[in-house]
């Protein structure tokens, strides 16, 4: 095995652990924003002249 090859096996691995770093962030900024929309869809199905008790569950079983 020659320098060259190893520099090019070397390169391939770092140039792989960078994209999958990029990928990774770019689907937490997601997860992100799909929970920031979830919770803003929540707060705006809250009706406003419920008593205090209500309206802070949802009920997903029925």
């Amino acid at each position: 095995m020659n320098l060259s090859s190893v520099a090019n096996a070397a390169s391939s691995v770092a140039e792989a652990g960078l994209k999958q770093e990029a990928s990774f962030a770019v689907l937490k900024k997601a997860m992100q924003m799909e929970g920031d929309s979830a919770a803003q869809l929540l707060e705006a199905a809250k009706p406003a002249n419920l008593p205090a008790h209500l309206g802070n569950t949802i009920n997903t079983t029925a």
